[in-house]
Parts: C-alpha cells; sequence; structure tokens
C-alpha cells in the first residue's frame, strides 16, 4: 500500500463521495427507482398494486430477502421493452457517475423478463446500448453480468444460457442470485461448468443469509472467482484464511445488509473485520432503489457507523474494487493513479 495521506476525520465524508470507485454488486432491476416504475407502467398500459409512488415506498418494509424479492419482481413487470431497459440502465449510470463510480460491473436477471414473455434480446440489447452511451457521455465504462436466479432448476438456467449465446460479446460472465436459503451453489454446477468452458467469468451469490458452506460450495464447486455479499464468511476461520490467501473478493452491501436484517445495525457489521483479516472487500449498493442508498451513500452511512474505519479503509476498500473488477490492468492502474491524486488533494485542500 503506497503512503496514505492523513486525512481529518471531518474531511471524510467528502472523500468517500469524490473518490473514485468501482461498483461490482448492483443489480440493475434493483435500481429501478418508483418514480420510474410508475413512468413505465403508465408507458407500457401495465396495472400496478400500488395506489401511488408513496404507497409503493411505503411497501419496502423488508424482514429478509423473500419479502424483497416480492416487491422487486413485482417492480420488474413494468419492463417490457428495449427503451425501457435503455432508460433503467442509463438512470443508474448517470446516479453512479454522479458517485464517482468509473466501472461498473451489473448484474441483470433475464429469467425474471423471459418468464413474462420478453425476449432475451430486448433484455441484452437495451442494457448494452445504455453501457456503451454511459461511457461516450459521462466516461464511467459499464459491463453485464447474466445472473441465473437460484430458486428456479438448473435447466431453466441452460435455458437461460442457451437463448443468450447469440449475445454472448455483450455480457462478461454470469452470476447465482435470488434466493439463497434452500439453493446451495452445487443445485448448478453442470451450467456454471458450461459458463466456464464458453469463457465467461464467474461470480455468485453466497454468505448472505447462507452459511459458510455456501461460499465454500460457490468456489469449489462452481469455481467462482469473486463471491457477492460472503459476509457470513466469518464464522468459519479456514474459510477467512483461504479468502484472504487467495485474493477472492467479497462484493459487500452494508445498507442491504440492515435493510435486509443480516445485522441488527450498521454499527454492527462486520466489514472492520473483513478488511483486518486482509479480506479483498468492496463497498456496493446491491439494489440501491430499495435498499436506501447508491454506493455513496453505503460509504458514508457505514463509516459514520464505525468510527474504527479511517481514510486508509476507504482507500483499501477503493483500490480492492479496481483489483476484483473484471477491468483490463491498464484500466485499473489509471484509476489506481487518481485514487491517489484524490487522496493528495483532499490531504492538501
Amino acid at each position: 500500500m503506497p503512503t496514505i495521506p492523513i486525512i481529518a476525520p471531518e474531511r471524510l465524508p467528502a472523500l468517500l463521495a469524490a473518490m473514485p470507485k468501482a461498483e461490482l454488486h448492483i443489480h440493475i432491476e434493483g435500481s429501478l427507482e418508483p418514480e420510474m416504475i410508475f413512468a413505465l407502467a403508465r408507458r407500457n398500459g401495465v396495472d400496478l398494486p400500488y395506489a401511488n409512488v408513496e404507497a409503493l415506498r411505503r411497501a419496502y418494509a423488508f424482514t429478509d430477502l423473500q419479502s424483497f424479492l416480492d416487491i422487486y419482481y413485482a417492480g420488474a413487470s413494468v419492463l417490457l421493452k428495449e427503451q425501457d431497459f435503455y432508460d433503467m440502465a442509463s438512470a443508474y449510470l448517470a446516479r453512479a457517475a454522479m458517485d464517482n463510480v468509473v466501472h461498473a460491473e451489473i448484474f441483470f436477471d433475464p429469467q425474471t423478463h423471459t418468464a413474462r414473455g420478453v425476449a432475451i434480446d430486448t433484455v441484452i440489447q437495451g442494457l448494452h446500448r445504455a453501457c456503451v452511451d454511459a461511457r461516450a457521455e459521462l466516461g464511467i465504462s459499464a459491463s453485464l453480468i447474466l445472473s441465473f436466479l437460484r430458486h428456479l432448476s438448473e435447466e431453466d438456467a441452460f435455458a437461460t444460457l442457451e437463448q443468450a449465446l447469440p449475445w454472448m460479446d455483450k455480457f462478461i460472465g454470469v452470476g447465482l442470485d435470488s434466493s439463497e436459503l434452500g439453493h446451495p451453489p452445487e443445485k448448478f454446477a453442470r451450467v456454471f461448468a458450461r459458463c466456464r468452458e464458453l469463457g465467461l467469468h464467474v461470480v455468485a451469490h453466497a454468505g448472505e443469509e447462507g452459511p459458510p458452506a455456501y461460499i465454500w460450495g460457490a468456489l469449489d464447486v462452481l469455481k467462482a472467482e469473486r463471491i457477492d455479499h460472503g459476509v457470513q464468511a466469518v464464522h468459519d476461520a479456514a474459510l477467512m484464511r483461504r479468502l484472504a490467501e487467495e485474493r477472492i473478493p467479497l462484493t459487500v452491501c452494508p445498507l442491504s445488509n440492515l435493510k435486509l436484517c443480516v445485522f441488527p445495525s450498521l454499527a454492527a457489521h462486520n466489514l472492520p473485520a473483513l478488511l483486518e483479516a486482509g479480506l479483498v472487500a468492496t463497498v456496493n449498493s446491491d439494489d440501491p432503489a430499495y435498499f436506501g442508498g447508491y454506493i455513496n451513500a453505503n460509504f458514508i452511512q457505514t463509516f459514520a457507523a464505525l468510527p474504527i474505519l479511517t481514510a486508509r479503509h476507504a482507500w483499501q476498500l477503493a483500490h480492492n474494487s479496481f483489483e476484483a473488477s473484471f477491468a483490463p490492468q491498464a484500466e485499473k492502474r489509471a484509476w489506481g493513479d487518481r485514487l491517489q491524486a484524490c487522496f493528495e488533494h483532499h490531504a492538501s485542500a
């Protein structure tokens, strides 16, 4: 680690907001704000079971992952045309650029849409077009990761993969999300093996609500290069050592963990313990429209709740996000230089 300039505590929130960072755990459907849900519903003639934006926001009182997913899938019902997917992704990328995100690796759930009769090319083309335009117009790079819904069968995942093959040049990897408990990674061993044969990157949600055993399964059976969430790893010392030694990143989502009752408060979050153990932990927003904050809100609120976190941890988290990304090494180095310059500016300003 290079020399980290001394940053006064009162300057830390501004630094957290200004520093360049990558976001590696963002579900694009989870960025769909209530206002856009209602706008798309009007545009597409979709009836919603909520009277207005305020009524929908009031429904965001989740007790666990499943209670969130029920509303999440209802919100996605307004996405029907390529322009809808473009508009949703464009809105997220513009918001991310405001938070000084320089690179995003975006999850999308095609099965959520193909089950409603939306063609997979409609989904992928709309999202990809938004990524291309965001690089040209906002200077933010973005890649897509196709995520399989783990509450569905492996056969369904295989069918989705086959549908997506003609568009493989428009996504860089596959992931595994949705209801974790009762759906261990081993359930998807064959489809992930096929994805690796195709040269796709592999990531997987594991250890959010599920046990450390799910993280082991994601690593040993799916051969995941990155673990999404992974906060339950702290309950397995051998797993913690492996994650640190093999530099396997965790894409941690503090406000999501709080909203879904994984931790009783941000002050109880184990992010400091993950960093102290030498893990490549990162901070991300998960489903920001539903969980009360985009990436800067996650940084600022988490650091406020955990005074043990300092500018050194901020630098490490941002640097980890570049290291953990699937971006080219030259871009990672350039972002690292920008990160250092940002810290020096805030130390001297």
